[in-house]
């Protein structure tokens, strides 16, 4: 059979067919740019029609009247004043414009990227929140993620996790700090390294909240604080973990900090400060700031095994009884701190049996600061003296009474050096510089609730006061100012914080031996004999 041909519109014809379909949407395009006002108004009117059916649909029956009333009351005013139809036709197509107009349709869910992203993670906590006889799992590979994280989940700028909550099966042991770490590893990992992650466990409500936090500010110099007597600045930590703030100079600015609070004194439960950390971590930075922060109301004794001359700045100041740097000095400055202690609490008892208020001589703290104690241990064992740790069982078991308050600091390794009794009347700690979540749980008694970081600023760790969390912490700079790689500002900080300048008499005064301990100690370390006699 022979195949008819095509009609001539068809064989000759398709360029202008194609031509037309061009015409009749580029006229269509322009018919839509010109009546895009009128759609848009079309629209809104659509819009507040539906509004108005649905808020006439909600009215209680015995008040449909009143609105009848009313609505006919406003067209009737309406209608009288002049130029009021105008106005009101005026109103409703701008009100229609602005309901009718197009909005940028907001996301509702996560990406493709941030999709695969916690699919992963979801794959990932599998082994660790499913069992194999549970009939219905939480947990399953190739399960439904949404089930367990449902839309508590954040992402910043770059894909990477913000904030998610993990729903988990009730069976699960949240209650065991071996299972949480293996969870809060995988959380870590799979949410990016680098950072540092804070876990909420809500064991009521079987989930757990992982959050990003931000970097505690390091900015923070040497200043005074508004803080009570008896209080001490350790440093600053994050704004939800304390429930109080402090005015403090944040370079030009002024703004509220977090502080982290150590109340010493005869009503405080943690009187004595043990702080740990590697060299170069701020172990000596936070010991120049408590002594800073001492010489405000009290006394202030500075014994440094390390022999570097960071204390040297406090020499001859006002409040200062000595700064000691050797053997011999350290020794004799112990001694008359443990004589003083034993003076302050006959005086104490002496007043209290005779109804007197306690003296005057007494009521000034003193602080006792050690820095390095197991350099200087090692000198008396091969000078064969007494160790002067044994020196501060009086001022650590008495202290609290008498007014005394020692802090002790040590590097991370050669915390084995220290006496029973130091490990155990320094109750308030804190650990600087980088560490595992092994070795701060070792040294607070509590693991963290974040995952800390390899690469720290100095002076940043964790801290404990006693059985109370633990705390991140970022101590204030305070350099020493007599360095050459201290910066102006921090320098010029520190010395307006010095109560009083050295005399020249102090600055003149020939010493025998550098370790000796200075001309007024000797004075001091007789005075307890001569008051109990």
């Amino acid at each position: 059979m022979a195949r008819r041909p095509l009609p001539r519109i068809l064989q000759r014809g398709s360029a202008s067919i194609t031509r037309s379909r061009e015409i009749a949407r580029t006229a269509a395009d322009n018919a839509t740019d010109v009546l895009h006002p009128l759609i848009t108004v079309t629209r809104g009117l659509r819009l507040l029609a539906g509004a108005g059916r649905q808020k006439w649909a909600a009215t209680p029956r015995e008040r449909r009247g009143h609105v009848l009333f009313l609505v006919a009351a406003c067209v009737l005013v309406v209608a009288l004043i002049p130029y009021g139809p105008l106005l009101a036709l005026i109103s409703v197509m701008g009100a229609a414009a602005w309901r009718g107009r197009e909005r940028t349709p907001r996301r509702t869910g996560p990406d493709e990227a941030e999709t695969a992203r916690l699919r992963a993670l979801y794959e990932a906590l599998v082994p660790h929140f499913s069992v194999a006889d549970d009939p219905g799992p939480l947990f399953s590979h190739g399960g439904d993620w949404e089930k367990a994280f449902g839309t508590s989940y954040a992402f910043d700028g770059n894909g990477r996790l913000t904030r998610l909550q993990v729903n988990y099966p009730a069976y699960f042991t949240d209650g065991d700090p071996a299972s949480r770490a293996r969870v809060e590893q995988v959380l870590h990992a799979k949410s990016g390294r680098g950072r540092e992650y804070h876990f909420a466990w809500d064991e009521e409500g079987n989930h757990v909240l992982m959050t990003v936090l931000g970097a505690l500010p390091t900015t923070i110099a040497a200043q005074r604080f508004v803080t009570a007597p008896g209080e001490t600045v350790l440093g600053f930590t994050d704004a939800d973990a304390v429930q109080r703030t402090v005015p403090v100079q944040d370079g030009d600015t002024t703004r509220d900090a977090s502080p982290v609070v150590w109340r010493t004194g005869a009503r405080s439960t943690e009187p004595h400060l043990l702080v740990s950390g590697h060299p170069g971590s701020g172990t000596t930075t936070l010991m120049r700031s408590l002594a800073l922060q001492a010489l405000q109301h009290g006394d202030v004794l500075v014994v440094e095994g390390g022999g570097t001359g960071e204390y040297g700045f406090l020499s001859g100041r006002d409040g200062v009884l000595a700064v000691e740097c050797g053997l011999a000095g350290a020794l004799a400055t112990l001694e008359w701190a443990a004589h003083e202690t034993e003076r302050r609490l006959i005086a104490a008892n002496r007043a209290r049996q005779a109804g007197h208020p306690e003296p005057e001589d007494i009521k000034r703290p003193l602080w006792i600061l050690l820095d390095r104690p197991s350099a200087l241990g090692h000198l008396a064992a091969a000078d064969g003296r007494q160790d002067p740790q044994e020196l501060l069982q009086v001022p650590l078991r008495h202290g609290r009474a008498a007014g005394v308050t020692v802090v002790v600091a040590e590097q991370s390794d050669c915390l084995d050096g220290l006496t029973e009794t130091v490990r155990t009347h320094t109750r308030a700690r804190a650990v600087l510089g980088p560490a595992t979540r092994e070795e701060v749980e070792s040294f607070l008694g509590a693991q963290p609730h974040t995952t800390p970081t390899a690469d720290v600023p100095p002076g940043r760790g964790y801290t404990r006061l006693g059985t109370g969390p633990v705390l991140r912490l970022q101590v204030p700079a305070t350099p020493d100012p007599y360095d050459d790689a201290t910066s102006e500002a921090h320098r010029q900080a520190v010395l307006d914080l010095l109560p009083g300048a050295p005399t020249a008499v102090e600055q003149a005064a020939p010493r025998a031996d550098a370790g000796a301990a200075p001309v007024h100690t000797d004075q001091l370390v007789a005075a307890p004999a001569a008051a109990e006699g």
